[in-house]
């Protein structure tokens, strides 16, 4: 018990120091020389006399020195103060929490069903390796990998919605909608399959070769040869022996994805106009809003730091060695 008590905190700590760096960075970001928020807001207003800058700079804390404004900064950050967003009119905070739910539901959906089908794939690829099952799945999983999710996107839009008929293009539910708690939850899963369907594919793709090569790999360990030698059956050797340390790979990529699965709502939300963090990161960027997209920033890198921590503790689960060092 001690020594998992102690890798717990070694990992927490850790991730304190990641998120202390994660704060110095942004602040660093929000005071580059290059212009602050006062000059993308006199920009937009199509420019204002330097009396009314200063003004502004006064009002914002931005005329005062460096160290000051970074304990300001990390005391609002403190007290979940994320700024004000000037092109949304509203915090910060209370703009990126209503688009919250929205990514949840798309990132969740497609890291569970890209997790489950692709354990399942590559295990089956893993255990007949090189025959032709073997090869049709590894063949599948390399083009779903080589693909562009934009070009992905927009050819399941064609597909489905402008030939077919058969789903929506846009949007999380649709404008209107009349009926009970079940039918408005149909629409909503009617809305997401495409976006969902887009992201699963590229991270299914990923899970299925990762498996794959773990399963081929642990097949050939010295402890599977003597559970075989045994008598045990296959299934048993691939159940209690194969599976479990081939997992342990897969955990590991599967807090790396969380990150680059943020990176890639952006698009998703933004060629299906679901209402999410991406879309919002897109409109942010665009407007040149610096709170609004320096917090999203923060937020998403404190839900990464948080997920790692999660899995390496189911890692640490899978495999007890683990928190002993």
């Amino acid at each position: 018990m001690p020594a998992y008590a102690s890798f717990l905190s070694k990992r927490i700590f850790q991730s304190f120091l990641i998120v202390a760096g994660i704060i110095v960075i942004n602040f660093a970001v929000l005071s580059l020389p290059t212009g602050d928020m006062v000059d993308v807001m006199t920009a937009q207003g199509g420019g204002a006399d330097a009396g009314y800058a200063h003004q502004l700079r006064e009002q914002f804390g931005l005329d005062r020195p460096l160290y000051m404004r970074f304990l300001s900064y990390v005391s609002n950050l403190v007290q979940f103060d994320l700024g004000y967003s000037y092109t949304r009119n509203m915090p910060v905070l209370d703009a990126i929490l209503d688009r919250l739910p929205a990514t949840i539901l798309l990132m969740s959906t497609a890291i569970l069903s890209a997790f489950a089908i692709g354990l399942l794939m590559g295990g089956i690829a893993g255990k007949n390796a090189g025959n032709a099952l073997d090869s049709l799945i590894s063949l599948l999983a390399l083009i779903g990998y080589a693909m562009p999710l934009f070009w992905l996107g927009l050819l399941l839009l064609m597909l489905f919605t402008i030939q077919l008929g058969w789903l929506p293009s846009s949007g999380m539910k649709t404008i209107g909608m009349q009926g009970g708690i079940a039918a408005q939850w149909i629409d909503v899963m009617r809305h997401l399959i495409l976006p969902a369907l887009t992201l699963t594919v590229f991270y299914l793709a990923i899970f299925t070769r990762l498996v794959r090569s773990s399963v081929i790999e642990v097949s050939e360990l010295d402890f599977v040869r003597t559970a075989r030698s045994k008598g045990m059956s296959e299934g048993r050797v691939y159940r209690h022996h194969i599976i479990a340390n081939a997992l342990l790979p897969v955990l590991t990529m599967l807090g790396l994805q969380i990150g680059s699965m943020l990176g890639g709502t952006v698009v998703v939300e933004t060629i299906f106009a679901w209402p999410g963090l991406g879309r919002l990161t897109y409109d942010a960027i665009f407007s040149r809003d610096i709170n609004l997209l320096m917090g999203i920033l923060f937020l998403s890198s404190i839900c990464v730091v948080f997920t790692n921590l999660i899995v390496d503790l189911l890692y640490c689960w899978v495999d007890p060695r683990i928190g002993l060092y």
